[in-house]
């Protein structure tokens, strides 16, 4: 059994689209794409290595996969190039309809019940990087087992968000964090059961709080 690991930049606002440059992804007239770009310092680029340097395997949406096939195999001599060249791709996708990429998989048709035939195999972490559509996919079906979060001081007001709607309510553990010397929260947590309510409401329902109960009824 293996885990599905999500790598993840965000804004402050919850926006995951195109952190790397405009080109990435300007889907919905995006204009901010490469908000992360002047945030990287060494603390960073530090946690990115100590990432690397573990077995894995990768598990993308179409969009992601095609941003990455074009960009790392023409990078030489580059520790992420040459791991991301080498290890295996498991591609999702019911409209890719070749791989170019070395060591790509196709990944497509009823999705869900073959990732998790995946996950139930013996292997390295499955590591999802960028690929929002999948994400939103892997969090309805409860697939994720730990979700590697990089929040960047800044908001973009709108885009494609880590969690979109349909998401699962549910609990998380925070597990660990960092603070990189730009203000980029780097944080690390794992699913820990449904999400748990309460109430801190007064004990003895004063009146005020009874006529703003019932405003609310007939507002919604």
């Amino acid at each position: 059994m293996r885990e599905i690991i999500v790598n993840t930049f965000v804004t402050l606002d919850g926006v995951m689209q195109a952190p790397g440059g405009p080109e990435e992804d300007p889907a919905g007239g995006f204009k901010y794409g490469g908000w992360s770009f002047n945030y990287w310092d060494d603390l960073m680029g530090q946690v990115m290595d100590d990432s690397m340097k573990k077995p894995f395997e990768l598990l993308l949406g179409r969009k992601t996969y095609e941003i990455f096939a074009a960009h790392w195999p023409f990078i030489e001599n580059d520790p992420v190039a040459d791991k991301f060249n080498s290890i295996k791709k498991h591609v999702v996708s019911n409209t890719a309809k070749k791989l170019n990429w070395d060591n790509s998989i196709l990944i497509n048709g009823d999705v869900v019940p073959k990732i998790k035939k995946l996950k139930e195999e013996n292997g390295p972490e499955l590591q999802v990087h960028g690929s929002s559509n999948l994400i939103q996919t892997l969090v309805r079906n409860n697939l994720i087992d730990e979700f590697r979060v990089w929040t960047f001081p800044v908001t973009v007001g709108n885009g494609k968000r880590l969690f979109g709607e349909g998401s699962v309510a549910s609990n998380l553990k925070l597990v660990d964090s960092k603070v990189s010397g730009t203000g980029v929260i780097i944080a690390v947590y794992k699913p820990d059961g449904e999400l748990k309510t309460g109430s801190f409401a007064l004990e003895n329902v004063t009146e005020a709080e009874l006529e703003r109960r019932k405003r609310l009824t007939f507002e919604n």
